[in-house]
């Protein structure tokens, strides 16, 4: 008995053991692909400063201007119309459960824009330029140095975002504000944030030791709950995956 005490013993400690180091082993990995992705928007945001103005002046723009405004995150984009209102694409719970403009028209809060990206429900609204940027720095016609395809024209431009203003398709990804002023200003739609979004997405996924931390954390769930259907084949799949598209 006191042996069986002993060996059960054992292994408990040494599922603990395990299960401690698979956590400090993963912790480190998230928080290095964490710095690589800061790293990443901090190099996209130094880039765009460059030929960047602040303190831009309402009087200096000029009707189809495409305006990005850099947040924490992301970076926001417009499309000037004339006379201190800018078109954008914005994330918005309210307008699907309430039909009040007054309640809509007003600038969209955080938890509004959080709820709205949740449920995929976004309209493109005009807004002043003050409340488009809330507090940031406008940088205007950054984009066009990037693009291989000449912007159409200024009056061209606006008259694109002011046809698609009201309720529209919204995607994180797929179809956001970038989507909406490239397709105004160029013709297409396209997003440099997904696109590099995905490419980190892809460094993780064929980074080995991701492979390697899912099948660790595979066989330690699968130790310390037994084999079963909610254990077993997740990790499996997960682990096959993963390997498949290292």
């Amino acid at each position: 008995m006191k042996d069986n005490s002993a060996v059960d013993t054992c292994l408990a400690e040494l599922k603990v053991s395990i299960m401690k180091s698979l956590l400090v082993g993963m912790l480190v990995f998230i928080f290095e692909k964490i710095f690589i992705f800061a790293n990443l928007k901090k190099f996209n945001l130094a880039k765009r400063k460059v030929g960047g103005r602040s303190d831009i002046k309402i009087c200096t723009l000029k009707r189809g201007d495409l305006l990005e405004v850099p947040r924490t995150l992301f970076v926001h984009f417009g499309i000037y119309l004339g006379n201190n209102k800018v078109a954008h694409l914005m994330p918005d719970i309210l307008p699907a459960i309430s039909d009040d403009k007054y309640l809509t028209g007003k600038v969209v809060t955080n938890k509004r824009l959080i709820l709205g990206v949740l449920a995929k429900v976004a309209s493109i609204r005009v807004d002043t330029v003050q409340d488009f940027a809330y507090g940031g720095r406008i940088i205007v016609n950054h984009m066009d140095k990037s693009f291989k395809t000449k912007p159409l024209s200024n009056e061209d431009v606006a008259q694109r975002a002011e046809r698609l203003v009201g309720a529209t398709s919204y995607s994180l990804l797929w179809d956001n504000c970038e989507h909406f002023v490239t397709y105004c200003r160029y013709g297409f739609p396209v997003s440099s944030q997904t696109d590099k979004f995905c490419d980190t997405i892809k460094k993780i996924i064929r980074d080995q030791r991701s492979l390697l931390i899912s099948a660790a954390i595979g066989m330690a769930l699968t130790l310390c709950l037994g084999v079963g259907p909610f254990t077993t084949l997740p990790s499996f799949l997960i682990t096959f995956t993963l390997w498949m598209a290292s």
